[in-house]
């Protein structure tokens, strides 16, 4: 189930946005959610939740983004529709990132690169990395990712007011653990056109701390994932400040604020 040989990831997503336009639609089963289109919290509105959503959005987005964690919750029937999902989006030409924000060291996380990145059913076309084992525990993804045309975005300032306590925190050398992922992903897509493979998820919502930082996000040369917008309260007014010169790069995430619309395949794409 690898990409075909030479599409990488950062070229398929660069066309798909050209296509349709900067928007990742998150597919979320809240409980609320799956109640609120009429369905069972189970793997049955699981899967109904999943094949309905790609199919009103397959065209209309550059990519979804199934969040991991929604599917895992009812086990192997959960997860098992998550594969199924994945297949259905890969079926109707529509990009996907699988959320579920691994991260760990040697064989454990060969076993990730293995079930995110190679040859498995779990693997969409991009997976979310946690990098706070350091950013080189990340490698087994990285590599076999690039080997199989798929990509990653890696956490680097997240929209949770948490997050701030661990990723502002300065080494030695004075740079801030945001700014040394960040860094890090720049240098995986040297030279990468139109741009790299290795995405980081910078949230919407957080405000100067690019600036002030010292991140240089059009350095990174790659995509930006940038959750926040829709039910988060992010406006457009806020990627012109938190992105700046960096916006090319940014596919902005939505996930409640188009999935309350639904059912209806029409209402969706309206959303």
């Amino acid at each position: 189930m690898s990409t075909a040989a030479g599409a990488r990831f950062g070229a398929r997503l660069a066309a798909a946005v050209g296509a349709h336009g900067p928007l990742c639609a998150g597919i979320d089963p809240h409980p609320s959610l799956l109640a609120a289109w009429g369905l069972p919290d189970d793997a049955s509105g699981l899967e109904r939740f999943g094949r309905a959503a790609v199919e009103a959005l397959a065209g209309h987005v550059a990519c979804v983004k199934p969040q991991a964690a929604f599917f895992e919750r009812h086990g192997s029937r959960g997860v098992a529709a998550l594969e199924r999902l994945l297949a259905d989006a890969r079926a109707a030409g529509l990009l996907t990132i699988v959320d579920a924000k691994r991260g760990d060291i040697g064989s454990t996380m060969d076993g990730y690169a293995e079930a995110f990145a190679g040859d498995s059913p779990l693997a969409g076309d991009a997976v979310t990395l946690s990098p706070y084992l350091g950013f080189g525990s990340l490698r087994p993804v990285l590599d076999l990712a690039a080997a199989n045309g798929r990509g990653v975005f890696v956490l680097a300032l997240t929209s949770n007011p948490e997050g701030a306590s661990v990723q502002h925190a300065t080494g030695p050398d004075g740079r801030s653990v945001a700014r040394v992922v960040a860094e890090s992903a720049a240098a995986e897509n040297a030279g990468a056109r139109p741009h790299g493979d290795v995405g980081l998820v910078v949230g919407a919502t957080v405000g100067p701390a690019v600036a002030d930082l010292g991140i240089d996000l059009a350095a990174v040369n790659g995509p930006l994932l940038a959750p926040g917008f829709g039910a988060q309260g992010a406006t457009a007014e806020d990627l012109r400040r938190v992105f700046g010169q960096a916006r090319h790069l940014v596919l902005a995430a939505s996930s409640r604020e188009v999935l309350r619309a639904g059912p209806d395949a029409a209402a969706l794409r309206g959303a």
